[in-house]
């Protein structure tokens, strides 16, 4: 959630440090601050809300230093104000944190009665004193005081020191949290993933659980947790050497949304084969065959991949298939099957609730893979097997790129099960592939809606409540088109099944709540028009998202149709998925929000 960087460099870097905190603003913060280590000691300056506050104090009043933190907060222990802004100093130390301390009540009592005087409200404030503490009473050095603190945390942390009196010094640790070392010539940088990077080097080493390093300017050394040197291998990253930006668009969003079929196209090209026309995920990758049930386990709108997903190997593969939000799975203790195997989807590969899910079905013995977008994240190395997709940087907090990609690899994964469980002949397997490789085409038409989908917005935009409703692989993806609306317009949205209105959530149906209603010519096609029917009867408007061979059934009960192209019924939602994104990206847009940032949000969640 929280940016972090780090240089110990040449001349004044402070600059240097903003900008990289800019490139960071995706993962989402509501306060900054930069701190160097100068003459006098550490200098620092911090400010809350967006990182022009913090330029603007910059401007005014310089930091001077050529060793630098710097650091982008998402409030988790105290309010986004100046004072629990990161860095946190005393002086002689200053840290930045990502992650939570969960015993920093019990250490700051204890530090407390030693006489210590607290500032702030946050967790991070009880590592820097207790670091200065063991520091000034303990005799301990600087590395001896940061093992010795580390030994006492419990928690989820990144971690970056300096020091007063030694620009020649960072040291750095995470256990749960990622944090990424960069090398350069004559200078040594830390960040918190390898975007934090780009441009100031593409050698890159990722730091385990429970490692500490100590950087000078030409060397760094890493100690385990117990204290061990490790040699951890460094890397040519092609992150760090990503530039992003706007492509044009307004916002990040936007142009992320009109990248999908291109995306869709060029993850589908690394799973399937085209002139045999079947996947190209073998079982020697993933032995599907001789699994007893499947799991499959995220967060957010990578959930509800993972549940359109589950549709699809059921269906071409008969595997049993359990599907979690991974903050639950994670403390459910879930009886897994033996022989089972599980499959679990982040976009940033960072996501520390999937991490945790991921790391307890390993120590219950499933086979594990993960789908991510960043193959050097730590849910990419810790899985058994990796299937990245290849939707590029996704730096709009709203996943909308990334979540067409996770489906491809999804659907060429169930492929591939079908196949291994002797359940999915070749002819229908050629057909299923076939369509799929119609997708990006579909895509790249379904966006031309746009125009008529921004009319249907006006009224959506004044909404206070919004119903989004779906049958079959459509009922996850209803979920997942509210999830956009409220993530980044904040009307206050639902997804249900469809037969499900019936059961209650039908009472909140009035001429005041728009609802959205998937209605592709599946199986389900005439029960969910019929449920339609009775939302209509009860005077409230419908924006009905059907295809092409459904449009004229529809007619007679919606007005406000957009009609998108036909394909196959279960992959319906790479097609449907698309004006759902546009909806919430133009009532957004009519409602004056912040499209890319929104509040609250954070692209990376690296806490529990």
């Amino acid at each position: 959630m929280c940016g972090i960087v780090g240089i110990l460099g040449k001349g004044d870097v402070a600059p240097i440090v903003m900008s990289r905190l800019k490139a960071l603003e995706y993962r989402g913060y509501d306060s900054a601050g930069v701190a160097t280590v100068c003459a006098d000691g550490i200098d620092l300056r911090r400010a809350a809300g967006k990182l022009c506050n913090l330029s603007a104090l910059l401007d005014n009043d310089p930091l001077r230093g050529a060793s630098a933190i710097g650091h982008t907060r998402w409030a988790t222990h105290g309010a986004a104000t100046e004072g629990n802004a990161h860095p946190h100093s005393t002086g002689r130390v200053a840290v930045v944190h990502n992650g939570i301390i969960e015993n920093h009540y019990e250490l700051r009592d204890e530090l407390e009665r030693e006489g210590i005087v607290f500032t702030s409200e946050t967790d991070t404030e009880t590592v820097v004193r207790y670091v200065d503490w063991a520091m000034s009473t303990g005799g301990r050095n600087a590395v001896e005081a940061v093992r010795d603190c580390l030994a006492r945390i419990r928690g989820a942390f990144a971690l970056a020191f300096l020091f007063a009196g030694d620009d020649d010094l960072m040291i750095v640790a995470r256990q749960g949290s990622p944090l990424v070392i960069g090398r350069g010539d004559g200078e040594m940088y830390a960040g918190s993933d390898a975007y934090a990077l780009a441009g100031l080097t593409n050698r890159v080493t990722y730091l385990e659980d429970g490692d500490m390093a100590v950087l000078t300017r030409t060397a760094f050394t890493v100690f385990d947790h117990a204290g061990k040197p490790q040699p951890r291998e460094e890397r040519i990253s092609a992150a760090a050497e990503t530039v992003v930006d706007k492509g044009g668009h307004k916002h990040f969003m936007a142009k992320e949304i009109h990248e999908q079929p291109y995306v869709i196209g060029h993850t589908l090209t690394r799973y399937l084969d085209p002139l045999a026309m079947r996947s190209a995920i073998e079982a020697v990758e993933f032995p599907f065959a001789e699994l007893s049930r499947l799991t499959i386990s995220a967060c957010g709108t990578a959930f509800y991949a993972g549940a359109i997903a589950s549709y699809w190997f059921e269906s071409w593969a008969r595997l049993p298939v359990q599907i979690d939000i991974a903050s639950e799975l994670r403390y459910r203790d879930a009886p897994y099957a033996a022989g089972g195997g599980a499959i679990f989807i982040s976009q940033s590969g960072e996501t520390a609730d999937t991490l945790a899910a991921l790391v307890n079905a390993r120590a219950h013995d499933q086979r594990t893979a993960a789908i991510v977008n960043v193959p050097e994240s730590t849910i990419a190395r810790t899985a058994d097997v990796l299937f990245p997709t290849a939707a590029g940087p996704e730096i709009s907090v709203a996943s909308t790129k990334a979540f067409t990609c996770q489906l491809a690899v999804l659907a060429c994964l169930a492929l591939s099960a079908g196949r291994q469980r002797g359940v999915l002949s070749a002819d229908a397997e050629r057909a299923i592939v076939s369509d799929l490789l119609a997708i990006p085409r579909l895509a790249a038409s379904a966006l031309r809606l746009a125009e008529r989908i921004e009319e249907a917005t006006r009224r959506i935009a004044k909404a206070r409540d919004v119903l989004f409703i779906g049958r079959g692989v459509s009922y996850p993806l209803a979920m997942e088109g509210a999830l956009k609306l409220k993530e980044i317009s904040y009307i206050h949205a639902e997804g249900y099944a469809a037969g499900e209105l019936k059961h209650g959530p039908i009472a909140l149906i009035d001429e005041h709540t728009p609802v959205i209603a998937l209605a592709p010519s599946d199986r389900h096609f005439e029960k969910t028009l019929s449920n339609v029917q009775e939302i209509v009867a009860r005077g409230a408007k419908v924006v009905l998202i059907v295809d092409e061979r459904g449009v004229g059934a529809a007619s007679k009960i919606a007005a406000d149709i957009i009609e998108t192209p036909y394909t196959n019924e279960l992959l319906s939602p790479f097609v449907n998925v698309i004006p759902m994104q546009l909806l919430a990206y133009h009532t957004a847009i009519a409602k004056g929000t912040d499209v890319d940032q929104p509040r609250n949000l954070a692209k990376s969640v690296t806490v529990e």
